[in-house]
């Protein structure tokens, strides 16, 4: 029957003329939303489980001690009201209070009708963790999330009380009637052998390792409690610029800022946005979004700009087509990513004992982006003071390329754009004299096509986002990473009005997301991810009347210690195969045909 249904619909949107309304980027936006006809079509067993693909959290074998933060609390009506605060404490009562890894556990039930809410979890002003809620049916789903959040080891086992944030901004009324019952559980696994195996990850160059960081203090640059919002800053534009100031202690020895970013609203689907030429010479302000398809987060110390990040497109669970995304979730919108800026080359010009800004701007925003930052700092508890200097900073302004052709409502666009950020600088501590270099390399590329009257749109980007650290040793030793990073989008949507309020619509999308990480020359890590998936539906009032979709994903992860894959499709809730590989020569397994929450 399902796929049935995907034919007709596909095969009403081939047979009938596209109308001249240019209305893609209004329908197919994320206020479009399920109403919940897919129980009629579908034999569907609740709780249906959704979930993100991603490779499992190796732990030890010890037996964790489990602090448990929420217990089904309910997010009902919570937009515009304050986060939910609960007074956080190491668990004192765990026989070591030395742990080799931490792990965040999220699990949410929920059933009605209800939006995909973006979400945070902050401690001590710090975020965590960012997530977006799946949309619930009318039988109820579940989903669960598990976050290695080792890295905030310091902040974790501070030997204090904490004010541990959630935020939700959800609606209830009579439409939409969804309520998230969570429950939100940290997991503390203490080291296997504490005598030979408790290392504090203090040596100054295996510290640069993402995977073995432990900073000595996170300082978080965001918003300030009491708030009747998330802690993140709201970047509503282009020429918006938030900051917060701050001080660091004048022993500190290595600096990174972890950024988190997410958009919404008009720049939800930025990529997709057409030059203002386009909108201007149409008179379509109102119904399309525009200021082109490129954006860049900025980040600036003092003013002057010390990184940038170029965002993986993350689509949220209702977006382009809430069908795509049933059971099987976009690729981190369950898990947001963070993005590392090294900025111990500007050690120099802040360890003065005063107080300094860092802060955050978005090329070409529209409203609204939401932006944080976790500021973390490496001691060296053989000193009171190290000292620095800044000895080279470059950022070349971008290099971008387009071109515009179009007539009427059709025509094709090319975006390309170039930047590279580097800076080095030394710090001086009682490991000695280290010059840090920081490179950061972006190459984007967009080519975007409107037809049938602009009822029509392909989108294929394509972002590298490079990065390197070098760290020059006293002993002559150079300590070197890089992270090469590809994130790929292929969008492809046509909407047909069929009159009387009610439109079709065709999706297919595909999303990847490409990282290699090396170890001086030597590839260390690598994660490959990409999704494939079709989806049809007919809607009314942003109300689905009826729709079908399916999603394939492969998954490989690699490293030095362990291999995992998998690969699974998934169509109308109904997981179609599921095959997974724990070991780098391990042969797939093959779980087939049953459908999610059975």
């Amino acid at each position: 029957m399902a796929s049935y249904l995907f034919h007709l619909l596909f095969l009403i949107l081939c047979l009938n003329p596209l109308t001249s309304k240019a209305n893609q980027h209004k329908t197919r936006n994320s206020l479009i939303k399920s109403d919940l006809i897919s129980q009629t079509h579908f034999n569907i067993t609740p709780p249906i489980t959704f979930f993100e693909v991603t490779k499992p959290i190796r732990i030890p074998k010890t037996k964790p001690c489990i602090h448990r933060i929420l217990q089904n609390h309910d997010f009902g009506y919570t937009y515009g009201k304050p986060p939910v605060l609960a007074n956080y404490t190491p668990p004192s009562y765990c026989p070591s209070q030395h742990f080799s890894k931490i792990v965040l556990e999220w699990n949410v039930t929920s059933k009605g009708r209800q939006y995909d809410r973006i979400f945070g979890v902050w401690l001590g002003g710090a975020e965590l963790f960012r997530s977006c809620t799946a949309e619930p049916t009318k039988s109820g789903i579940f989903w669960s999330v598990k976050k290695d959040i080792t890295r905030y080891y310091s902040l974790l086992t501070k030997n204090e009380t904490q004010s541990l944030a959630v935020y939700i901004g959800n609606i209830i009324d009579s439409t939409y009637t969804g309520v998230y019952h969570v429950n939100l559980t940290v997991y503390f696994y203490p080291v296997e052998e504490e005598s030979n195996s408790y290392v504090m990850h203090h040596n100054v160059f295996e510290s640069k390792s993402r995977d073995g960081s432990r900073a000595d203090l996170i300082i978080p640059i965001s918003r300030n409690l009491p708030l009747n919002d998330g802690l993140w800053f709201e970047i509503q534009n282009s020429t918006d610029f938030a900051s917060k100031e701050f001080e660091i202690p004048q022993n500190v020895y290595r600096a990174v800022l972890e950024v988190y970013v997410s958009f919404h609203e008009k720049d939800e689907f930025w990529y997709g946005n057409p030059p203002d030429e386009y909108i201007v010479a149409n008179n379509v302000a109102d119904d399309i979004d525009g200021n082109g398809p490129f954006r860049e987060v900025l980040i600036k110390l003092d003013g002057v700009m010390v990184g940038a990040i170029w965002p993986f497109t993350v689509v949220f669970t209702g977006g382009v087509s809430p069908f795509l995304w049933r059971p099987i979730s976009g690729i981190g919108s369950f898990d947001l990513p963070s993005y590392d800026i090294e900025i111990t080359p500007f050690l120099g010009t802040i360890l003065d004992g005063k107080v300094h800004e860092l802060g955050f701007s978005v090329t070409n925003a529209l409203n609204v982006w939401y932006i944080d930052a976790n500021l973390h700092l490496w001691l060296d508890h053989r000193s009171m003071k190290t000292r620095g200097k800044l000895l080279e900073h470059n950022h070349m302004p971008l290099v971008t390329s387009s071109s515009s052709k179009f007539k009427g409502l059709d025509g094709e666009f090319m975006t390309n754009v170039k930047r590279v950020i580097s800076s080095k600088g030394w710090v001086e501590s009682s490991y000695g004299k280290i010059a840090t270099r920081f490179n950061q390399n972006f190459d984007y590329s967009n080519v975007m096509e409107m037809s049938n009257n602009g009822s029509s749109q392909i989108v294929n980007q394509v972002i590298h986002f490079n990065d390197s650290v070098e760290a020059e040793m006293p002993w002559k030793k150079t300590y070197s990473t890089k992270s090469l990073k590809k994130f790929l989008l292929y969008m492809n949507t046509n909407n047909l009005d069929q009159g009387d309020g009610t439109t079709s619509s065709v999706a297919k999308l595909t999303l990847g997301f490409n990282e290699k990480n090396y170890l001086h020359k030597y590839a260390i890590r690598s994660i490959e991810n990409l999704q494939n998936g079709q989806a049809s539906m007919v809607f009314k009032k942003n109300l689905a009347l009826i729709g079908v979709g399916s999603t394939k994903q492969t998954y490989r992860f690699k490293d030095d210690k362990f291999c995992y894959s998998r690969n699974i499709s998934s169509s109308n809730y109904t997981i179609l195969y599921d095959e997974l590989g724990n070991g780098c020569h391990e042969r797939m397994k093959s779980g087939l045909s049953f459908v999610v929450g059975r």
